[in-house]
C-alpha cells in the first residue's frame, strides 16, 4: 500500500474527528449563546465572540479551512484507488470532492476573516456588529449546506465507484449510500431531522474509511 493511501487514511480519521470537534464546540463552547437552538440570541453571541475571539477563530479555522485543504488530498487518494476499477464514476466523484473542498475553504475564510471586523465594530457599535455577523453567518451557513448537497454527492459517488471497483468494504459503501439518502431527505422540511443522521453517519463513515485505507482492505478480503 502506498504512502499516499496511508496519508488519505489519516485524513479520513481527521475528518471524523473534526465533525466531533464541530459538534462539541456547539454543545460546549457556544452553549451559553443558544447557538443552533430556538433560544439563540445573536446579540449575546457577538458579545461572546468579542470575549473569546481567539478560541472561536482557531475552532473555525480547524473545522473549515484546515479540513478543506486536507480534503483535497483525501479526494485525490480515493481517486487513485478507485479509478482503475470504475474510471468514469471515480472521475465524477473527484470533481465533486474538489468542489466540496473549495466550499469548505471558502466558508472558513469568510467565517474567520469576518471575526476581526465584527469584534472591532462591536466596540463602537454593537448593533451594527450584530447585523454584520448575521450577514456573514448567513453566507457561512449557505456554504455549509454543501455538506448535504456536494459532500453527500461525493460520498454517494465514492461509495458507488468502490462497489463497482470491488474496493473498500461493501458494508462501508452501503453505509455511504444511506448517508447520502439521509442528507438528501433532510432538505424536505418535515424530514429536516435526518440531517443529524447525515452528520453522525459521516463520523462513522470517515472513521471506518480511514481504517480501511490504512489497512489496505478491499471488498474481496
Amino acid at each position: 500500500m502506498s504512502t499516499f493511501q496511508k496519508l488519505g487514511g489519516c485524513i479520513a480519521l481527521f475528518g471524523a474527528a473534526k465533525i466531533v470537534l464541530g459538534i462539541a464546540g456547539v454543545l460546549t463552547l457556544l452553549a451559553s449563546t443558544g447557538y443552533g437552538t430556538g433560544d439563540f440570541d445573536p446579540n449575546l453571541f457577538v458579545a461572546f465572540l468579542a470575549d473569546n475571539q481567539a478560541v472561536i477563530y482557531i475552532w473555525k479555522l480547524i473545522i473549515w479551512v484546515v479540513w478543506g485543504v486536507l480534503l483535497v488530498v483525501l479526494v485525490l487518494a480515493l481517486d487513485e484507488r478507485l479509478k482503475g476499477g470504475s474510471p468514469v464514476v471515480a472521475r465524477v466523484a473527484t470533481a465533486f470532492g474538489l468542489i466540496w473542498a473549495a466550499l469548505e475553504i471558502a466558508g472558513g475564510m469568510i467565517a474567520t476573516s469576518g471575526i476581526d471586523t465584527v469584534v472591532s465594530l462591536f466596540a463602537s457599535n454593537p448593533v451594527q456588529a450584530t447585523s454584520l455577523w448575521l450577514a456573514l453567518d448567513a453566507v457561512e451557513r449557505g456554504l455549509g449546506d454543501g455538506n448535504l448537497i456536494v459532500g453527500g454527492l461525493w460520498v454517494l459517488l465514492v461509495s458507488s465507484a468502490a462497489l463497482q471497483a470491488g474496493e473498500l468494504h461493501k458494508a462501508l459503501n452501503y453505509l455511504g449510500l444511506v448517508i447520502w439518502a439521509a442528507g438528501l431527505l433532510a432538505f424536505i422540511p418535515p424530514l429536516a431531522g435526518l440531517g443529524f443522521i447525515f452528520g453522525f453517519g459521516l463520523i462513522i463513515w470517515f472513521a471506518w474509511l480511514g481504517i480501511v485505507m490504512l489497512r489496505g482492505n478491499s471488498q474481496t478480503e
